[in-house]
């Protein structure tokens, strides 16, 4: 790496044959740290190998800053689509036999298509790709094609799964008479009560199936018992203080912080100590999985995204599994903050089927539950979300789920708004 790769000759170039063979893992916890400003700035200088050694070339979205290159070799595809091949076929045979994958990604130069694709054959199963929100294919399209083929599982992010549902009731069909028996999320934050409210709108049974990042690949994936785990045999993981940068301490049997990622394979574009910039916790299981000890993983949402309430810093996972938990039969949701009277306030806007109110007690719970935790007033209006809600994966959870009128909008919450301007047009 240090040899072939210009910035990391430049971070870790002192560092000879000898200072690595005699490395502890006290001592590698004094290396520099890579950020997103290096991989923004350096580009392909962060790159261990030319881009025609590689196999295939992607990039990051770009939508909230430069999009930088993230090419891939054999090595890279093969370590990380091994590891999800053996984690995946645990949960792909909890659901029946004779699959047809649906795989909806992003964009063309993102490896969402290809990552998926190789799993589902490396598995044994037929798979299509669809992108819903291409001008060429679009939601309609992608709805008759999950029925002409009898598509049984999909890939894809929890907003897609929900405009596709959606789409759906507003031609006439019912999502859960379409045959899909269970949804693989990736690319935004699934809490539990997200992934219950869209089982329930498809009758079917929802997974988080993948942490990972366009730049860092693989770091969690799914396992039969429906828990995100580590995949130490590929990675090296630290928690640190977002504040300090120091390790992040032990605490009630579980760790939580910014998680660190340093990769364990030669591939074309390996990161040391790559702060990832989310928040995540790891807690070691009563029985470790696959025959190695790997970690139970919890994202918890960007180190940027924590919200104050009230004087409380809140994540997006425990912000999002309190209203969820309590929004059984919502289709859509946004979050908009307001302060009144020295105090934070929460309106929860919620799109039902046919604009049917929320069960009673589930209202008053959440309003109970708001209060309680963060002291925030909180009411909850219906009626038709615009497309933003539907931006979480290109730009942010936040960017797409928070109206906080506390403040300006700031540049993702415009980037956002732009991309749902776009969609409507489409």
């Amino acid at each position: 790496m240090t040899k072939r790769s210009p910035f990391y000759r430049e971070l870790l170039g002192h560092l000879d044959e000898s200072a690595l063979a005699d490395l502890t893992f006290d001592a590698f916890a004094q290396l520099p740290f890579t950020t997103k400003d290096d991989l923004r700035s350096r580009l392909l200088d962060m790159l261990s190998k030319p881009v025609y050694e590689g196999w295939v070339f992607y990039e990051t979205t770009g939508t909230t800053g430069r999009a930088t290159p993230c090419p891939r070799d054999n090595i890279d595809s093969i370590v990380n689509n091994t590891a999800l091949s053996v984690c995946y076929d645990h949960v792909f045979r909890a659901h029946g036999d004779n699959h047809v994958i649906g795989v909806m990604g992003p964009n063309e130069l993102h490896s969402t298509g290809d990552t998926f694709g190789d799993v589902c054959r490396n598995l044994g199963h037929a798979h299509a790709k669809m992108w819903p929100h291409s001008p060429v294919v679009g939601f309609k399209r992608a709805l008759e094609v999950i029925q002409e083929i009898s598509i049984t599982g999909v890939f894809c992010t929890p907003n897609v799964a929900m405009s596709m549902a959606k789409e759906a009731v507003r031609a006439g069909l019912e999502p859960k008479e379409l045959g899909i028996r269970f949804f693989m999320f990736t690319g935004e934050l699934a809490t539990p009560g997200l992934l219950r409210n869209i089982g329930e709108v498809w009758g079917a049974t929802a997974y988080n199936c993948l942490y990972a990042s366009q730049e860092a690949s693989i770091l969690g994936a799914v396992h039969g018992d429906g828990r995100l785990r580590t995949v130490p045999l590929n990675v090296y993981y630290e928690l640190i203080d977002p504040e300090t940068g120091r390790p992040a301490p032990p605490q009630d049997g579980y760790r939580q912080g910014e998680l660190v990622v340093t990769h364990l394979y030669q591939g074309s574009k390996p990161l040391v100590r790559y702060r990832t910039g989310d928040l995540v916790r790891l807690h070691t299981p009563d029985t470790a999985s696959g025959g190695y000890p790997s970690e139970v993983l919890l994202p918890l949402g960007r180190v940027r995204d924590l919200i104050d309430l009230n004087g409380n810093k809140v994540t997006a996972y425990e912000l999002e599994s309190l209203i969820l938990s309590r929004l059984a039969g919502a289709m859509d949701y946004q979050l908009v903050i307001d302060r009144v009277d020295d105090t934070d306030t929460l309106t929860v806007e919620v799109e039902t089927r046919d604009d049917a109110p929320l069960a009673p007690q589930n209202v008053e719970d959440l309003v109970r539950a708001a209060r309680d935790a963060w002291g925030c007033p909180l009411e909850v209006t219906y009626g038709q979300l615009g497309g933003v809600t539907t931006t979480g994966a290109m730009v942010s959870w936040k960017a797409a789920r928070v109206h906080d009128r506390r403040q300006a909008p700031d540049a993702e919450r415009q980037v956002a708004l732009a991309m749902a301007g776009r969609r409507r047009g489409q």
